[in-house]
C-alpha cells in the first residue's frame, strides 16, 4: 500500500476531464496521479470529432494554457451542418462559416495534446480500479485489480458512466434511455463511397425521422464515421448477433427500408464490424451531500444522452475543479464545496438541454424539431 500526502490528487481515470484537471494542477503547481485502466494511450480508438464550444470547452483549455496548441489541431472547414429528408433531400445545408466559434477536433489527438502537456509519470497506465473505501479520517483507499492499493486525501472520480468511485458519494446509477447507437465507419470515401460522401458533405449530417436516424460526421482523410441511432428496448439489441458483423448490418439497415441508398450505405457498406452503443444517462439533477476528500466530474457526475456536450463539459469541470483547489490552499473541503455548488446547477441545465435537443431529433415531430432550433423558431 502506498499513500500520497494530503496536497496530493488522486484522479482515477485518463480521459478529457481528468487529463485536463491533471494539466490545471500542475500549472498551478499542485501535484497529481491519473490512474488509468488501459494499458498505454494507444489501447483503443478515441472516438470521433468534437465540437469545442466557446462557452466550457475552450475556456477549459485556455485554463490549461493549452488554446494555442489546440488551435494547431483544429479541422478547418469541418463545421459544416446538414440535414437530410430519408430520400436524401437537403432540408439544410449550413457551411462552416469560417468563424471558428465551434472548432473540430479529433477526440484522440486531443487527449494526445494533454497528455503530452504533463510531467513524465503522472499517468499510471494499467491501474484497473476493484474498489474504493473511506477509511473514516478523511481519506480513501483506492485497490487496483492489480492487487496494489493506494490511499489518498483527494480523490477525484473522472472515470465514467460507470464510476467506481461515484458509489461513496452517490446511489445513482445510470438507466437505459431507451435508444442505443451503432457505430461504422467508411474509408477513403470520395473515391470508394462518393454517392456517401456527397450526401455526407463537409462536416456533420443527420437523417432522421421519430425513433431513429442516421447521423454521421467526415473525418480526416475522407473517413465517414457514422453513429445509427434506434430507439428499442436492450432486449432487441440483445436479439442481435454483433458477433457476426455481417448479420447485425442486415439487421440494422433493414431499419432503414426505402431510405436514400447513399444513407444506408453509410450502415451496409461499413469498412469495421458495427459496435453497439446503449446510451445511458443518470438523473437530470443529479447531486450528492459533501463527502470530505473526495468529488467528481464529466459523465461520473452528470452522465446525459449525446448532445455535443459531454466532452466540453468534462473539461470545464477538470479546469474549474483544478481553479477551485488553487485558489483554496490547504483547505480541501472549501475547495470541493465551491466546485460542486458551480457543478451542480451547471450539469443539471446541460442535462435538460440534452433531452430538449434529443427530443427534436428523435421526437414525434422529427425532423422538424430538429430544423426549428436551427432557424430559432424551437
Amino acid at each position: 500500500m502506498s499513500t500520497t500526502p494530503r496536497t496530493h490528487v488522486t484522479i482515477v481515470g485518463a480521459g478529457l476531464g481528468g487529463l485536463t484537471l491533471a494539466r490545471v494542477l500542475h500549472v498551478h503547481g499542485i501535484p497529481s496521479t491519473v490512474h488509468e485502466a488501459e494499458a498505454s494511450p494507444t489501447a483503443r480508438t478515441q472516438g470521433g470529432l468534437l465540437d469545442i464550444h466557446d462557452h466550457n470547452g475552450l475556456p477549459a483549455l485556455r485554463e490549461a494554457g493549452l488554446e494555442e496548441a489546440f488551435r494547431a489541431i483544429v479541422l478547418e472547414g469541418h463545421q459544416a451542418t446538414r440535414v437530410l429528408d430519408t430520400d436524401g433531400a437537403v432540408l439544410l445545408d449550413e457551411p462552416d462559416d469560417g468563424t471558428g466559434g465551434r472548432p473540430e477536433a479529433l477526440r484522440g489527438e486531443l487527449r494526445r495534446m494533454l497528455l503530452d502537456s504533463l510531467p513524465a509519470g503522472t499517468v499510471r497506465w494499467g491501474h484497473k480500479v476493484s474498489g474504493v473505501r473511506t477509511l473514516g479520517d478523511g481519506t480513501h483507499e483506492v485497490a487496483f485489480a492489480d492487487g496494489t492499493t493506494v490511499t489518498t486525501g483527494l480523490l477525484v472520480g473522472a472515470d465514467g458512466a460507470w464510476s467506481r468511485v461515484r458509489p461513496l458519494l452517490s446511489d445513482a446509477v445510470p438507466a437505459y434511455s431507451g435508444m442505443s447507437y451503432v457505430e461504422t465507419y467508411l474509408h477513403d470515401a470520395d473515391v470508394r463511397h462518393p454517392a456517401a460522401a456527397k450526401a455526407v458533405g463537409a462536416g456533420a449530417m443527420c437523417a432522421l425521422v421519430p425513433g431513429k436516424g442516421i447521423q454521421a460526421h467526415r473525418e480526416t482523410n475522407g473517413t465517414l464515421h457514422t453513429y445509427v441511432a434506434l430507439s428499442r428496448p436492450q432486449e432487441w439489441f440483445a436479439g442481435v448477433d454483433f458477433t457476426d458483423p455481417a448479420t447485425a448490418t442486415a439487421r440494422i439497415a433493414a431499419e432503414f427500408g426505402g431510405w436514400a441508398p447513399e444513407l444506408t450505405a453509410l450502415i451496409t457498406d461499413g469498412e469495421t464490424a458495427p459496435v453497439l452503443r446503449p446510451l445511458f444517462s443518470l438523473p437530470d439533477e443529479h447531486r450528492w451531500d459533501r463527502v470530505p476528500g473526495v468529488t467528481l466530474l464529466g459523465d461520473a457526475a452528470h452522465l446525459m444522452i449525446p448532445s455535443g456536450e459531454g466532452a466540453n463539459l468534462a473539461m470545464l469541470d477538470g479546469a474549474e475543479l483544478g481553479k477551485a483547489l488553487a485558489a483554496h490552499p490547504g483547505d480541501v473541503e472549501a475547495a470541493l464545496a465551491a466546485y460542486e455548488r458551480e457543478l451542480f446547477p451547471r450539469s443539471a441545465a446541460e442535462a435538460v438541454d440534452a433531452t430538449d435537443l434529443h427530443g427534436a431529433m428523435f421526437g414525434e415531430h422529427a425532423p422538424q424539431g430538429l430544423l426549428r432550433m436551427f432557424t430559432g423558431e424551437a
